[in-house]
């Protein structure tokens, strides 16, 4: 079976230009037509709340509708096939503890591994990118370096191993996953 995996791993959102585009070529669709899934259960401090709407003006500030956006707070599993009906899951900021420990806890780690392999796209912003990442035990394991978010400087953009890399420091910058590719952008 072949694996599609469209993956942004992110600090601060669509704070490029190249990002967004990556993440409009992911979904291969007009924004007006996106559906997205919002998670925002990281957000569990007040800073973390606080910036919730910058995360939400991402998608709005792209296109996509807000009749299109759905705030899902993972206090359940869903099924593939609910998972099916969006084009994009973007979880926010926060706590990366609490974020990994919902998503394991509700079992929504197993759907979402489906639709991620199954070509969904899968954005993530701080917390959101770090529990995919190799920082956490039980962490979803699509990349296996550790992220270091909202760092100073970040690291060079460029194509690289995910076998040989074991830190990746972002800023504005993201970790693009395609398939078996990797780069920061």
């Amino acid at each position: 079976m072949s694996c599609t995996r469209k993956i942004l791993l992110t600090s601060e959102g669509f704070a490029t230009q190249r990002i967004k585009d990556a993440f409009l070529d992911f979904t291969g669709k007009d924004p007006k037509e996106i559906k997205a899934l919002f998670i925002p259960a990281a957000a569990i401090f007040p800073d973390a709340i606080a910036v919730l709407p910058k995360c939400m003006d991402c998608l709005l500030d792209i296109g996509v509708l807000p009749a299109n956006i759905t705030v899902f707070d993972l206090h359940r599993s869903m099924t593939a096939e609910e998972l099916a009906a969006f084009d994009t899951i973007y979880f926010t900021g926060g706590s990366p503890q609490y974020l990994l420990e919902r998503i394991n806890a509700t079992g929504f780690n197993i759907p979402l591994k489906d639709y991620v392999s199954g070509g969904g796209v899968y954005v993530g912003i701080s917390a959101g990118s770090i529990v995919a990442a190799g920082n956490l035990p039980d962490n979803l394991g699509y990349l296996k370096a550790a992220l270091r978010v909202h760092m100073e400087t970040g690291t060079a953009p460029g194509v690289f191993d995910d076998n040989a890399v074991s830190q990746i420091d972002l800023t504005n910058n993201a970790v693009l996953i395609h398939n078996d590719k990797y780069e920061i952008i």
